[in-house]
């Protein structure tokens, strides 16, 4: 088994949880979610972790806040930035 599969970017979920709030109201295709997910990812630092109660256990409530805070504004950019820029995915 390789160290890929079990480490985790914790503002993955984060991002996904989100977006999943927000994904109604979006009506967007596939291809522009996972854009979007994209420029999000890109916009935060990587806060990676082995088992998810590292994370629940060692994270303080002031400091999720503030990764709450920040994953909202990256997914507030990453729709404009891939509403207002033509995706290159092959058709």
């Amino acid at each position: 088994m390789s160290f890929e599969s079990q480490i985790s970017n914790f503002y993955e979920k984060l991002v996904a949880d989100e977006f999943d709030r927000r994904q109604e109201s979006l009506q967007l295709s596939e291809d522009q979610q996972i854009d979007i997910a994209c420029v999000a990812l890109n916009q935060l630092p990587s806060r990676y972790y082995r088992f998810s109660v590292d994370m629940a256990f060692y994270l303080e409530a002031a400091d999720y806040r503030e990764m709450e805070k920040a994953v909202k504004e990256a997914v507030d950019y990453a729709i404009e930035f891939v509403k207002t820029h033509k995706s290159r995915v092959a058709e």
